[in-house]
């Protein structure tokens, strides 16, 4: 589903270093903020105000600057966050590396009931939460909801893996000796998640990290800091309840200063990055270098392949909803359409047709629940949709749908479909944040497959087909190469019970389900010998 992305404006200068976002303008005195208009009052009931510290080790605080956050439907400011600066950072850290000693020493299922009060907690909000992520981040209602329920699912999940994660018993080939592997928790781990999912991304991990028996520091995105301190608020709520420390689940909100800090500091023994590709590479490199964990999901250029044989009615409402989707800014967000030419100019006008239900006509106000089309997050993602388009037309593309910006007030521009650009195009290997679909015409599955699998990166991928020897070559050894391959459904909309991430330059991480929770601990094997002899493995003797 989703996760990728600090955008890719990152310079290589510095890992978090963004050009002028829409939340680093003038800071708004607290009359002109939203959350004292009545129609916002609202947000105070999860615990906002107009001006908000974003430091939570225990204790709420913040010294660093002060940034505004602004609605990306309208530009207007919604309330202040107060960041943290480094001092702030150092000692969250320490309170987070503080609290692992009271919380590894919890069984886990103990663990897990926390868990799942932190489930019912969400649940209680879970449209007030939904809705904030729709104001501040600017996806659709249903979508702001989905998000939370996602956090909701994970926790359930996480709270049977409490009794359920094990190690193994191992067959020894010595007497009287036994041979077992055990997992246990890192201790305190850093996450940093991106604008798009500032809710889901975090929660994948708090849930699995927590469990298993880890405590956290979280940094959300710069443009998103309501939901983060809102979220961290009901974290809190829970916490405190249990008399436990506020500190198992930190928070600080910041930027630069601390994005870098937190990948070059060796009390966090992993650091679960969602980002660029770019930004990420910087981001492991850091923590390589200090011989820490890093869990990285970047960036993701992702296909859907439909083939002659495909059901076409399910084609057009996939796509659609893959392409256009919280205005294209999902990290499984479909970016290309590879089409059998038997079937290209029938999926291609149908799509035209589907796009035209949703624009103008369902493009609004998120929060509206009419609207199925919001605003891209920021102005910086509207110049790099205009961009894009501009260069795809220079390298031979037509515009067969959308391509402009819409005249209103916040960021909003037309969902965009591109065809007549070669596979290899520049432009169409550029993973550009934004609802542009380039459209292309395949002889074969094998070709097809050979352009999927062509981009750098290796993220979600979808083939629409009812031949099962094409199903089957699709996930086998020579078909698509991404750590999401699906057959008749769209790229994005993932499941918590599979583990999430992707191949290549998506960078091989894994959240939330199967196996996941293996990121979050380090593997030890133990031989133990209960007899009075003394062998030696391969049967050496040393006499």
């Amino acid at each position: 589903m989703m996760a990728a992305a600090i955008l890719s404006n990152c310079s290589r200068s510095s890992i978090f270093k963004f050009s002028l976002f829409s939340a680093f303008r003038t800071y708004a005195s607290a009359s002109n903020v939203l959350i004292n208009d009545a129609k916002y009052s609202w947000l105070k009931d999860l615990g906002l105000s107009a001006d908000n510290p974003g430091v939570y080790h225990g204790k709420w605080s913040g010294t660093g600057e002060v940034i505004t956050s602004y609605c990306p439907a309208n530009g207007e400011a919604i309330a202040n966050c107060t960041q943290a600066s480094l001092s702030d950072y150092h000692e969250a850290v320490k309170a987070t590396v503080k609290a692992w000693d009271v919380w590894a020493d919890m069984p886990a299922p103990h663990r897990g009931e926390i868990v799942r009060q932190i489930a019912d907690a969400l649940r209680e909000k879970i449209d007030l939460l939904g809705n904030l992520v729709s104001l501040e981040m600017g996806k659709i209602a249903a979508e702001g909801k989905g998000e939370v329920q996602e956090y909701v699912d994970i926790c359930d999940y996480a709270v049977g893996l409490s009794r359920m994660y094990a190690g193994k018993v191992i067959p020894s080939e010595r007497p009287g000796h036994a041979l077992l592997e055990m997992w246990n928790p890192l201790g305190a781990i850093g996450i940093i998640s991106a604008f798009n999912f500032p809710v889901a991304v975090f929660g994948w991990n708090n849930a699995l990290a927590m469990v298993t028996g880890n405590t956290m520091l979280w940094k959300g995105a710069p443009t998103t800091p309501l939901t983060s301190i809102a979220v961290t608020k009901i974290l809190a709520s829970v916490l405190e309840k249990n008399s436990l420390p506020g500190a198992i689940c930190s928070l600080a909100c910041g930027g630069a200063d601390i994005g870098d800090a937190m990948s070059k500091d060796e009390s966090l023994k992993l650091l679960s990055f969602t980002g660029s590709t770019q930004v990420g590479k910087t981001v492991a490199l850091n923590v390589q270098e200090r011989f820490g964990k890093s869990l990285l999901e970047l960036g993701g250029n992702n296909a859907v392949v439909v083939l002659e044989d495909a059901d076409l009615n399910m084609v057009a409402p996939a796509v659609m909803f893959a392409a256009v989707g919280t205005a294209g800014q999902r990290c499984t967000t479909a970016r290309r359409l590879i089409v059998h030419e038997k079937v290209y100019d029938e999926v291609v006008t149908g799509l035209k047709s589907a796009y035209a239900k949703v624009y103008p006509s369902r493009v609004g106000d998120p929060l509206e629940g009419s609207t199925l089309f919001g605003p891209m997050h920021s102005q910086q993602g509207v110049d790099l949709y205009k961009k894009a388009v501009s260069d795809a037309l220079q390298q031979g593309g037509k515009l067969e749908f959308g391509g402009q910006v819409v005249d209103r007030p916040g960021y909003f521009v037309a969902p965009a479909i591109v065809t007549g650009l070669a596979h290899d195009a520049e432009i169409v290997h550029r993973e550009t944040f934004a609802p542009i679909l380039y459209v292309l015409k395949a002889k074969s599955v094998d070709e097809a497959i050979s352009w999927n699998n062509e981009v750098k990166a290796g993220l979600s991928s979808s083939l629409f087909t009812g031949n099962l020897a094409n199903i089957f070559k699709w996930m086998g050894p020579k078909g698509s190469d991404c750590g999401i391959v699906n057959v008749n459904i769209p790229t994005s909309g993932a499941e918590i019970g599979g583990a999430f991430g992707g191949e290549k330059q998506t960078g091989g991480g894994r959240e939330s389900g199967s196996d996941a929770w293996k990121q979050y601990c380090r593997r030890s094997t133990c031989t133990i010998n209960y007899s009075k002899d003394l062998p030696l493995a391969q049967g050496i003797k040393f006499e």
